[in-house]
């Protein structure tokens, strides 16, 4: 066997039945270690993911999670702990399908709606994991941001503004709580040929200009892959990240630069 790269316990990932949560949740344990998984209504799915996981020698527990309920996530944020012995790393992979729209014409509803469920949910996780991973003398926290935090993308303010919030958050929790040995670092999705990407191309939101477009922002010219997000985030969780905190990776084929 390999060196093992994470400690005893399991990465929670909150979001693991989405296109890309799946392939993230495959690499943790591809990686060496236990997954706690959760879904908010794909159930089915995120059994297909655990037993997959166990195919490879690993625990898998699945829960089923709405980060905007804050009782909710205290009770499976106990679960887990409970059958895993501890959490190591927890990511947060969560959020609302956002529809493309300007600034200009979202309405009150649709910002309440991404505030409420992507914003205050990811507060709910923290508030939750923090005082947990203390106990447990450190971990990591990877949050599936947006590279639209790098050049600002048209149209998909419902899923970047409420993510720089939360990288704000994810900031202060890499300059306050490292004395505790816990890492907060993020990976900024580009297109990923997965999840809410392929389900708003299938409802005729990207059409030929649009992908010409981005492509010409690309340096890359593909689309990303889920894989590729799952091998950026078990690096940053990993015992082979100890000194990043702080940090973005973006995976994103160079959008940006």
């Amino acid at each position: 066997m390999g060196e093992a790269i994470f400690p005893s316990g399991a990465a929670l990932v909150i979001g693991g039945s989405g296109g890309v949560g799946q392939a993230v949740c495959m690499e943790f344990a591809r990686a060496g270690t236990d997954v706690a998984l959760t879904y908010h209504s794909k159930r089915d799915v995120a059994n297909a993911v655990a037993a997959r996981i166990r195919t490879l020698g690993r625990n898998a527990t699945v829960h089923q999670l709405n980060i905007a309920d804050g009782a909710r996530v205290d009770a499976v944020v106990g679960e887990a702990a409970a059958t895993h012995g501890r959490l190591h790393t927890v990511v947060v992979g969560a959020g609302t399908l956002a529809r493309q729209v300007l600034v200009s014409e979202m309405t009150r509803e649709q910002w309440q709606t991404v505030i409420d469920h992507d914003l205050n949910g990811f507060y709910n996780v923290v508030h939750a994991t923090l005082p947990r991973l203390k106990e447990w003398g450190g971990g990591s926290y990877v949050h599936l941001g947006s590279a639209g935090h790098l050049r600002w993308p048209e149209r998909d303010v419902m899923s970047v503004a409420p993510k720089a919030a939360i990288e704000a958050l994810m900031t202060g929790i890499a300059r306050e709580e490292g004395r505790h040995n816990i890492r907060a670092n993020t990976v900024l999705l580009g297109v990923i040929e997965a999840g809410m990407f392929l389900e708003l191309t299938g409802q005729g939101y990207f059409d030929e200009h649009w992908v010409s477009e981005v492509h010409r922002n690309l340096a890359l010219k593909r689309w990303g892959q889920p894989e590729e997000v799952g091998y950026a985030a078990v690096f940053l969780a990993s015992n082979r990240a100890l000194y990043l905190t702080g940090q973005r990776i973006a995976v994103a084929g160079g959008y940006g630069i």
